[in-house]
Parts: C-alpha cells; structure tokens; sequence
C-alpha cells in the first residue's frame, strides 16, 4: 500500500489511526534515508568458483582441500554428521548450535578417489569430493544421496560481501520436506522459496510464502535414505526446488534440484543421513534438545485479541466451568496493556490482575502473557528508560536509535544479540511473574515494524552487535526472534529456577527448540487455512521444532459450525491445542457454534484430557530423541512411496494414526495406512496395510486409529495413569514406552518400556527392566480382542 493510501485508510478509522498512518508513513521514508545512508552500493562484480584441486591437508576426521580461488573444510562428526564450510568457514560462531560443535571421528579419514577427487568415509556415511569442488553424499553402499555442484561467488569489485549459489541434485525419486513454516508443504513442490521471516501483514493461507518461521533446513526423503541438510547462514536468500522424475521404460531418470542463493553469510553446511528417527535425533544433538513444556501446557488454552476486562475472563473461564468443559490456559492479547507498553497492565480494565491469576490457578488454569519486542520510546516509559540507560537498542551506523512504529505508536527495539540486552530482557519478565503469569507468548518478533511500502521490518543498516562481530540487520534478522526466546527462556529459570519456563515465538530460527514451541501463526480462516495448519505443524516438526500449533478456528471472519468443529477436532491432537482470534473476528467459544457442535466439542476435550499422559510421553521423548509428536505416515518407512505423497494425515506418536477432516461436507474419510495391522479406536473395527480405506468420519470424529499391539498411556477414569493396549495380531508382539508425569520441574522420571504379546487366549504385558520383566506399575486394559 502506498503512504498516502494508507493515510487516507487510517483517516477513515478516525483522528488516532491517522496519527498512527503519519506515523507509519514517516517510519517508512525513514527507513528508506537510514538504508540509503548505511548500505554501501554493490558496484560491479565480479564472479568466482574454487577452480581446480592444488593441495590437500587431512586432519581429524576429515581435512582441508585447497582449490586455486577457495578452500574447503570437511569434518566427520562423532555423531555422524558431515560439516563443509568454504572460505575457511568454521561451524562457529552459530545462532544455530547448542553449544561447542561435536568431536571429529577419528575413525573418519580423508583419502585419495579416483579422477583426481577425495573422499571421507564414515560408519553411515561417504562423503567424495571432485577435483573441481563437487561434494558427493553416498550411502555406506554408494548410493548418491546429494550432489553439491562446485559453487559460485559474486563479489564486489571494490570489495566487501559475496553473494553465493549452491546448487544441488537429488535422487529423481526423492521428495522435498522442511524449510520451517510453509503453509503449501508438508510436501514441497516446485517453486522458489524465501528465507526471510516475515509478518505478511494479514492471515495467510496456502499460497503465501513467506511466513513467519523459516530456516534452511531440508528434509529430503529418497528410497536409499533420508538426509538433513542444513546451511548455516542467516541471510535473506531463496531456494528453487524442483522435483525429479523417474524415467519410463528406456528413459532417463531426471535427478531432483535444489538451489540455494544467498545474499551473504558463510557457505557452510551440515549433512547427516540416515532413518527419519535417526536424522532428526542427530539434528537435536547439534541444534539442541526441544524444551519440555509444562504438563498444563499440553491442555487445552484459549485466547482472544480483546478480551477487554477481567470481569470478560472470568465470563469466558465460567463458561468452560458450567459446561464442564476442560481448560487448562487463558492467553492475554495486547489489549490487557497499558496503552500498548510492554511488561504493563491496564490498571482500569484488569485491577487485580494477580488476584485474577491466583483464582484461575486454583481452578488448575494459568494465565499466559503476550510480549511483543517493541518498547514504546518515549521518556517516561519504564522500559524505555531503563533500556535507554543499558544502551540496549538497536541504532542505525551513526549512532541513532533506530524506531519503527509497532501497537504502542513509534517504538525502540532491543539488540537481542548481544548477551548484556538478554539478560536486561530476561530480567523485565519478574513484573510479568509477579503478576501471575505462568506463560509468555511472543508475537510481532520478526521484528515486524509497521510500513507503508516495502518492508515491514527494521532497515536493512540498522547495527546489531551479533556476539560481538558486529554486523547489520541483513545478517541479524532472521535470529532476532530466537534471540528474543532465549533472553526470556534464561531469564525465567533464574527467576523462577524450580518451574520449566514456557515460552512459545511467532517467529524464530533454526534452534528455536531450545526455548520452547511456537504457533502457525494467524492464518486465514476457512478450508484451505484448516490444511495450512497441519502442513505448518508437520513441517516444523521435520525441522526439530516438535511443538506447534495453529489458530483454531482461524485468525480472523467467522468459521462456519462445521469448519470450527473440524479445526477443534485436529487441534485436540496436536501439541499446541489452542483456540484463538482476532480483534474482528467472531468468537472461538465452543458455545457459540451450537448445541451439537458443543456437544461434539466436548467429546475432543475429553479425549485429550484422556490422551494426556501420552503427550506427557512424547514431550520427554521429544526432548531426549528429537523426534516430533507429530509424524508424516512415512516416518517409519520413508521408502513406501504412496505415504510420502499422503498430505491429510499424521502420526501421533508411534501408536495413533489421526485422519482430521478437511474438506466440507465429508462424512467419510479416505486414509493410506502404513504395513499392519490397525484399530478404529472408536468401533474397533481392524483394517490392515498397507492399503487405501474409507473410514466413517461423521460430524461427532474424525478417524483416529491406533496400531495394533500399541501400548498408550492414558487417564482412567480415576485420574490416575492406565495402560490402553491394543491387541496385537496373533503370532506377534508390540510394546510401549511410558514416561510418568513428573511435575513441572527438572526431575527427569524413568522411560518405562512395556511388552505386548499373546500367551495361550489372552495378552500379556510385562514391564521391561534391567532385572528382567516385571507387572506393569499402572492398570493395564486390554483392547481390540474381539476382533480376533
């Protein structure tokens, strides 16, 4: 929208959404001066590729090969990931990494290959470098996996950045996964993808890209093995994927394509290959374990953008409680601020604010709090002045203070990269504690900047201490957000150090796992928005990030009964169960949509009240594999090619297969089961894979399967923890794991594994420890056993 455009829209809205409009319109010309001022014209350039081999180095699990015009640094991991960095890039320094990067194998040595190249050959891996730059991944059995085309520099005659293309082939049969938060995936298809985390400024749906969430992490699935690449730079850049294809007959197979362009940053990349489970276990173990979120936090939240009063809450939570409906979270919007200002409380609408919280908490529901990273620049404003006497906002190359205009008007935005402003920010959330907040919601991280035209962000100059390599917001962008988590995630457990903090991000990078989950963001209310949302969890679970949820509901208009009712039904089995909306939108009540609909409402709220501890399970299990709750069907056979093309149904867990509803007027579901034997956990009727069938979807279910010899820890009807074992076929056994609630602290409780099997007419279960097999430690019922 152009400046006056939007003035004119703003004067129509009255004399305050003028001001704002004028003050958008000058942040945006501002902008503009501030980049014009502080980014130095590219020039000519001039292009570069490594030319040929001159002389190798090997070293500790791997080595250095030197080209005329670049370097290349290879290292074999002791956790089996492979690391490239042209340039002398090393893995460090990196937002993405927990911690020091791991050990070279030792047993990984660089050896002479055929044609002039080298290779690495590791336990699960070979790796062959060409005389001219190609990198080669092979299975153990030499199976190509990836194929990095020797890459191409463009810089600056006068010096300064180079931009850089990597280009890289594929098997023709593997399919394309991951890149954070795409509303068109889980499945990539062709198309260019940008790497720039972005507010769209309205609800998205499918075709909008991007979004909030990227990263360049690709999953990629092939029948000899899947791999995980990942390139360590945070630049804005673009990935153009195109599929392969198999050739017919006599033809030629056309291998897959990826290619990566970046604006800047180090060319540098990790790989590491393997099963579904074992790539993403090893991703965990260099980008870091998902935090484990509190047990309510796996409960059901609702929130809304105008809540208005304390007296509206305790109408909405009274709603839940006279209908017997369970609610574990009530999420506060910017509208509970004062005038907008971050770690404030609207002191007329919400008075007794810890009151409110402390009465909730009795009724086992917690309060959580939206923070928004922009800070009112006003004097006088707390925050302002106590982040102005911390030098601890972001300013542009002369030295300004760099302002954009967010909700609370024109706005100063913290440096979150540097360890000194983290742990200012971390310190702030003290006032959200003390009045009762359980959890923090941070929205508006990308950083989003209101604008008139271009961008709505900070200038691409603004300065940003980056660790203290200093850099500019080209490079500082895309982790701004994950800066932000970590400031509020370290700064909680020094506040509160006996409770696990619960944060979740709008926006964030590659390792936003370490701080907690984030949300799908405000996506458009309607059909096509109900599959974005499962697409956006199913992605961001390939990425390592397990924890994630959509709007139910939608963001914004008004769903009809039915598009409500099946949005509630997915989102009662995914991590993030919450429903939320807009200012303008309808309300996302289950009440408001109709008797029938609630009625069918509650039955979802009972099942996950029910399926509790089984998220309790995954969320350990997460935590300690990497492993997201939510699973494509080909998790476990990624070479079954008719479930990597299945897009409308998930795993949760090893044990439930969910079918949500995605279109209008269904009321019978097709669904592609993986090899064995399953149960309809509502009839018990038994189906067997692999095979496509018709399930019954009437308007009170969606499809919920369960494999047969699963062992799923549930709710009895005591409150207490039971086993729900589904039979499994005869001649065969299955088995569980269950890892008991703990509480919300750091105890870490035992994996309990459990054994399913038949014995003469009944089924067994024994508990599998070191000493032997043992009872079970809760009550065991037996499911599934009329159907032979």
């Amino acid at each position: 929208m152009e400046g006056r455009d939007l003035v004119r829209s703003m004067k129509a809205m009255g004399s305050a959404g003028a001001a704002q409009g004028l003050r958008t319109v000058r942040a945006a010309w501002r902008r503009r001066r501030v980049d014009a001022g502080g980014l130095v014209p590219r020039g000519a350039e001039r292009a570069r590729v490594p030319g040929p081999l001159q002389a190798v180095e090997p070293g500790p699990g791997g080595g250095v090969l030197r080209f005329s015009r670049s370097e290349l640094r290879i290292t074999v991991a002791v956790n089996g990931a492979v690391f490239w960095g042209w340039d002398g890039a090393a893995p460090e320094p990196s937002y993405a990494l927990a911690g020091h990067c791991p050990e070279p194998d030792s047993r990984a040595v660089l050896e002479p290959d055929k044609d002039g190249g080298w290779r690495v050959v590791a336990e699960r891996v070979t790796v062959v470098v060409s005389r001219h730059g190609a990198i080669e991944v092979l299975t153990p059995g030499g199976v190509m996996l990836r194929r990095d085309l020797p890459p191409r520099w463009w810089e600056p005659v006068d010096g300064g950045r180079a931009r850089w293309m990597q280009r890289s082939e594929v098997a023709a049969d593997a399919r394309f996964f991951g890149l954070g938060g795409r509303a068109s995936g889980p499945r990539l298809r062709d198309g260019t993808y940008r790497l720039w985390n972005t507010d769209p400024g309205r609800p998205f749906g499918p075709g909008d890209d991007p979004l909030y969430l990227t990263m360049p992490v690709q999953l990629v699935v092939a029948d000899a093995a899947t791999h995980l690449a990942f390139h360590d730079t945070s630049w804005d850049g673009t990935l153009t994927l195109r599929e392969g294809e198999e050739g017919a007959g006599s033809g030629h197979d056309r291998n897959g394509m990826s290619e990566l362009r970046m604006e800047g940053g180090p060319l540098r990349c990790w790989v590491m290959v393997g099963t579904p489970a074992r790539v993403l276990l090893v991703w965990a173990s260099l980008s870091g374990a998902p935090a484990l979120p509190p047990t309510w936090a796996l409960g059901h939240h609702h929130a809304r953008w105008g809540f208005g009063s304390e007296q509206e809450v305790r109408r909405i939570v009274a709603g839940y409680q006279e209908r017997d409906l369970p609610l574990d979270a009530i999420h506060l919007d910017i509208d509970h601020y004062d005038a907008h200002q971050v770690f404030t409380v609207d002191q007329e609408r919400f008075p007794k604010l810890p009151q409110l919280a402390e009465d909730l908490r009795r009724d086992g529901i917690r309060l959580v709090s939206i923070v928004d990273p922009a800070v009112k620049a006003e004097p006088g404003n707390a925050v302002f002045d106590s982040g102005t006497a911390e030098d601890a906002f972001v300013r542009d190359a002369s030295g300004r203070l760099v302002r954009g205009v967010v909700w609370p008007g024109e706005a100063a935005f913290p440096d979150f990269t540097h360890a000194r402003v983290r742990q200012w920010w971390g310190r702030l959330y003290e006032e959200r504690l003390a009045q009762g907040f359980s959890g923090f919601w941070h929205d508006m991280n990308e950083p989003t900047s209101f604008a008139a035209f271009g961008e709505s962000t900070l200038p691409r100059s603004a300065r940003h201490f980056l660790e203290g390599r200093e850099g500019d917001h080209r490079e500082a962008h895309n982790v701004y957000a994950l800066c932000m988590a970590r400031a509020a995630y370290e700064g909680l457990r020094e506040l509160a150090p006996q409770e696990r903090p619960f944060v979740f991000s709008r926006s964030g990078w590659a390792g936003i796992q370490r701080y907690g989950g984030t949300w799908s963001g405000d996506v458009a209310t309607g059909w096509p928005g109900l599959r974005a949302s499962l697409s956006l969890v199913m992605g961001l679970g390939l990425c390592g990030v397990p924890y994630s949820g959509p709007d139910i509901g939608g963001f914004d208009g008004d769903p009809s009964p039915e598009l409500y009712l099946r949005w509630f039904q997915l989102g009662a089995y995914l991590p993030l169960f919450r429903t939320h909306a807009s200012l303008r939108a309808g309300r996302r009540e289950p009440w408001e949509f109709g008797a029938e609909v609630l009625e069918h409402a509650r039955v979802a709220l009972d099942e996950r009240r029910r399926l509790l501890p089984y998220f309790v399970t995954l969320a350990h299990l997460a935590r300690r594999t990497g492993a997201p709750y939510v699973r494509p069907l080909w998790w476990s056979a990624p070479e079954d090619r008719a479930l990597r093309d299945c897009e409308d149904a998930f795993l949760l867990g090893d044990c439930l297969l969910v079918a949500p509803v995605l279109d209008p007027g269904a009321d019978r579901w097709a669904v592609q089961l993986p090899r064995g034997r399953w149960y309809d956990t509502t009839t018990e009727k038994v189906y067997e894979g692999p095979a496509q069938v018709l399930l019954d979807a009437p308007l009170a279910r969606i499809p919920v399967l369960a494999r047969a010899g699963a062992v799923i820890p549930v709710r009895g009807d005591d409150g207490g923890l039971e086993l729900e074992v589904w039979a499994p076929a005869r001649g065969r056994t299955g088995g569980g794991l269950v890892v008991p609630d703990a509480g919300d602290g750091w105890d870490e409780p035992e994996i309990e594994r459990y054994v399913a099997r038949w014995e003469g007419r009944r089924v067994v279960v024994e508990r599998e420890g070191e000493d032997g097999s043992s009872e079970p430690s809760h009550p065991v019922r037996i499911r599934g056993l009329g159907t032979g």
